[in-house]
């Protein structure tokens, strides 16, 4: 099961992550999201769990407990979605909608 796990320390680590978890199952991935051009933790990632009752032990038991002196938020992650489906909806001018009316009466 994958997991969420937000409002991370930037000082949370992947390891300090895999073990908080393993102590309700076997973690078989930890992935903390960086931002893509500053290489800067975004506060939140994942954790996989092969075993449905240990993840769901685990969320149960460690959200809204500190690490790492924040309150994390831990559930299951939901399905990500196709990002080619995000960008399909057509584009738009962007240029606005307003209309300066100059004409002065």
């Amino acid at each position: 099961m994958n997991i969420y796990v937000g409002n991370l320390s930037h000082s949370t680590t992947e390891d300090t992550l895999s073990k908080s978890f393993g102590v309700y199952g076997a973690v078989e991935s930890v992935k903390i999201i960086t931002d893509k051009y500053s290489g800067q933790p975004r506060g939140f990632a994942f954790v996989e769990m092969a075993n449905k009752s240990e993840s769901r032990k685990a969320i149960q038991e460690l959200n809204e407990t500190e690490l790492d002196g924040r309150q994390i938020k831990v559930n299951e992650a939901k399905p990500r979605e196709n990002r080619r489906d995000f960008n399909s909806g057509g584009g738009g001018s962007g240029g606005g909608g307003h209309r300066r009316n100059n004409n002065r009466w």
